[in-house]
């Protein structure tokens, strides 16, 4: 009988514990909102004036690389009188706060999952201003985070076979069933989607590290290399022309992070010579030292006559998720 109470008691005091946590747990629902929408919560007179005009150049800015003027983000002003209900579940929020001293706060699944909230404070519309200018890269790649995060989860739904690049290169890439493998050899592939309009791209290869040397001719030395891949590998519509990089733009250079290793990154235009073909790029090299490699990886579209910033953040939702498997 006392074996039987304490047994008795022991559920009991379990069941009081995870009564407690239910109580104490916050259920989230689902966010929601297109892909780069950005939901701006402030004020109408913020809105109309300094802070406003900061926001929409920091945040509406053109996407570096595209051949047109396409915004960073689309955004919609909510006033703060109003944000509450369905308006508070979007993907990525930008709030703008009065507070006692200029400050970024990013916070995750405040009122829905997932969601990336940055809070921006500041005492007057001036010392606000000042912050979103001065913190505009680390928040703009909060934001694009949670935006790649949730594209990578769209693709993930159906996925073709990564096994050929698994086995020739060492690496895992996730990419939608709807593209198709275009060309493969030992050590490159090209990944293809046809739209409405034209395709969507990815090339991935290798080169020995000592290919590229990180001087100041690092940008001439990845169009070198890009250059001779299109001649060999991406013809164009007749004989004897290939993908190439346009030299009438400068491409965009930076320094970046994929797969916990050291990455240069160059957008830039394509073209292909006499052919009337050009379109936006964006490339990867992923410092493999361990296997004494460069891992590159490009994405590049043929859309002509719409807009195409979407298209590349697809295609670099699928780059950036390489991983080096040995």
């Amino acid at each position: 009988m006392q074996r039987i109470l304490s047994l008795l008691l022991i559920v009991i005091t379990l069941w009081s514990c995870n009564n407690k946590d239910s109580k104490n747990k916050r259920y989230l629902s689902d966010s929601n909102g297109n892909l780069n929408h950005l939901s701006v919560v402030t004020d109408n007179e913020s809105w109309n004036g300094a802070v406003g005009e900061t926001i929409r150049s920091v945040f509406a800015a053109p996407v570096d690389g595209l051949p047109q003027k396409e915004p960073l983000f689309n955004i919609n002003q909510i006033p703060t009188a109003v944000f509450s209900d369905f308006a508070t579940k979007n993907r990525i929020i930008l709030k703008i706060e009065k507070g006692d001293a200029p400050k970024v706060i990013i916070k995750r699944n405040v009122y829905a999952k997932p969601q990336k909230v940055v809070v921006i404070q500041g005492k007057n519309p001036q010392q606000i201003s000042r912050v979103l200018t001065e913190k505009k890269d680390k928040i703009i790649k909060a934001l694009k985070a949670e935006e790649i995060k949730e594209r990578q989860r769209l693709i993930a739904k159906s996925l073709n076979n990564d096994a050929p690049l698994q086995d020739s290169l060492g690496i895992s890439i996730k990419f939608p069933s709807f593209y198709r493998i275009a060309k493969a050899t030992n050590d490159f592939f090209w990944l293809r989607r046809d739209i409405t309009t034209g395709t969507l791209n990815v090339m991935v290869y290798q080169i020995p590290l000592d290919r590229i040397k990180n001087d100041s001719t690092v940008v001439q030395q990845i169009i070198a290399v890009r250059d001779s891949i299109g001649k060999q590998h991406i013809p164009g519509p007749t004989d004897g022309t290939f993908m190439k990089t346009e030299e009438a733009y400068s491409p965009f250079f930076f320094t970046t992070t994929l797969d916990n290793k050291p990455t240069l990154e160059m957008r830039g235009t394509w073209d292909v010579e006499d052919a009337w073909m050009a379109g936006p790029f964006a490339t990867f090299l992923i410092k493999d030292i361990k296997n004494n490699r460069y891992i590159v990886a490009e994405g590049f579209a043929f859309a002509p006559s719409v807009n195409k910033r979407d298209y590349m953040f697809e295609l670099e939702a699928i780059v950036k998720s390489i991983r080096v498997l040995k």
